[in-house]
């Protein structure tokens, strides 16, 4: 068990990070003792983990709640990343479209005589 502040600093996230996640219903927050501070369980910890795994991979907090609500059912899980996968997909095919479409006004502009004006502001008018 631990204070959010020993938490945050093990997992290198901050305080407001943790309360976010519980305003947002990510994790429960712990009960507050009468006299002291709330203590966060290992369980919590986990989930924290989780949490900061799922986000590198690139999934919105959405997504994340819906794959916590999952829990383990891994068909529907399995369904989920494949989804996410087709997302991904489809951002890389139309980020290829984008570095053909910039390398080509860049080079236009290797091969532009009149200093003048420039082929790229020129085709974004």
């Amino acid at each position: 068990m631990k204070t959010i502040g020993k938490l945050a600093k093990e997992l290198n996230i901050g305080v407001e990070t943790i309360r976010f996640y519980e305003r947002e219903s990510l994790i429960k927050q712990p009960i507050k003792p009468e006299s002291g501070y709330r203590l966060y369980s290992n369980a919590i910890a986990d989930q924290l983990k989780f949490i900061a795994n799922a986000k590198a991979l690139g999934f919105t907090l959405k997504e994340i709640s819906s794959l916590m609500s999952m829990d383990g059912n891994c068909s529907k899980v399995e369904y989920f990343g494949l989804q996410k996968l087709e997302i991904i997909r489809n951002k890389i095919s139309n980020l290829q479209r984008l570095e053909k479409v910039i390398n080509e006004m860049t080079n236009s502009c290797k091969t532009n005589q009149d200093h003048s004006t420039c082929p790229i502001i020129d085709s974004l008018k």
